[in-house]
C-alpha cells in the first residue's frame, strides 16, 4: 500500500513505520492536541489550509516525506 497525497493524516499517524518519518518532517505532530481535529483530512486537504503554510509545511516537503515512507513501507 503506497501512501499518497490522498492519504489521511490519521493513516500515517496510525502506521508504526510511517509515524517516525512523519515526526521527522513535522516534529511534535503526533503529540499536538489539535491533530485530533484533522486526522480524517487528506494530506492534500491539509496543504490547502493556510495554517500549513504558516508552519512551513509545503507540498514539496510532504512529497519528500511520502517518498521516504513509501521506501520503507511495502
Amino acid at each position: 500500500m503506497a501512501f499518497t497525497l490522498d492519504t489521511t493524516l490519521g493513516a500515517l499517524l496510525d502506521h508504526p513505520q510511517a509515524k517516525p518519518i512523519l515526526e521527522k518532517y513535522a516534529p511534535g505532530i503526533s503529540a499536538n492536541p489539535m491533530v485530533a481535529m484533522v486526522k480524517g483530512m487528506s494530506l492534500n486537504q491539509l496543504l490547502a489550509m493556510p495554517q500549513a503554510a504558516q508552519m512551513g509545511i509545503t507540498k514539496d516537503k510532504v512529497e519528500a516525506m511520502l517518498a521516504e515512507v513509501n521506501k520503507i513501507v511495502k
